[in-house]
């Protein structure tokens, strides 16, 4: 990911900082807004990349950059882990998880905690699946942060990361652009109270390395295809 695209173009902070003050201002309304302006396919990309974790069955799963949990309830639900653990660097993200997970009654099976993905405060080989929808071209250093879920993977464990990739057929690739550029930022400045985020998230989508780059890059940090799916 460019560290060059930030949420906030005028400030000394990092993007890390950025990226957290944005998913801050924007919680309240990111469920509603990721439902609406994704007319619910965000829904069934997140049941098909649950699916890729079938095979092995995890007992004990990690979801990074969990977000408000959306993830993690549908691997809850799909597979039946013994535990769950998401880590954000949102705290206002986490406490509308924390809030899903009291009203489900799953506090028992799914807990959250602030976490950076390039610094997980975990044990090698810890757990048996890793998953991660939509945070990965949010890193400020991505190759740090892969690399530090794959330390906490186990050896047979698989890794699911669920990412925004640019359509290049038309006319797909107009249509798309046309929504991510004019109709996403303004739905997204008048339900959200962050004019900026919802620009930022074409921006952030452009600059990210997806398909094949994504998975050659993947493959420079040795991994391995049999332990990674990448849904375009």
């Amino acid at each position: 990911m460019n560290q060059n695209i930030t949420p906030y173009q005028v400030t000394d902070a990092t993007k890390k900082e950025q990226v957290a003050t944005m998913f801050n201002n924007i919680s309240g309304t990111y469920d509603f807004l990721n439902h609406f302006l994704s007319l619910g396919i965000d829904v069934l990309w997140r049941k098909k990349a649950i699916k890729e974790l079938v095979s092995i069955q995890p007992r004990n799963l990690l979801d990074v950059a969990t977000g408000t949990g959306d993830f993690a309830f549908e691997a809850i639900k799909k597979l039946h882990p013994e535990k769950v653990v998401g880590v954000d660097i949102s705290e206002g993200m986490l406490e509308v998880a924390r809030k899903k997970i009291n009203q489900r009654s799953l506090s028992e099976i799914f807990s959250v905690q602030v976490g950076d993905s390039e610094g997980l405060h975990f044990e090698a080989d810890t757990f048996d699946a890793i998953t991660c929808a939509y945070g990965v071209r949010n890193f400020e250093n991505l190759e740090k942060g892969l690399a530090d879920m794959y330390r906490v993977l186990k050896p047979g464990g698989k890794m699911v990361i669920l990412e925004f990739s640019k359509p290049r057929a038309f006319p797909v690739k107009q249509l798309y652009n046309f929504y991510f550029l004019h109709v996403t930022p303004f739905f997204g400045k008048l339900f959200s109270k962050d004019a900026r985020a919802y620009t930022y998230l074409p921006e952030s989508v452009a600059a990210f390395p997806d398909g094949n780059d994504f998975t050659a890059q993947l493959s420079s940090l040795f991994f391995f295809r049999s332990r990674i799916s990448w849904l375009k």
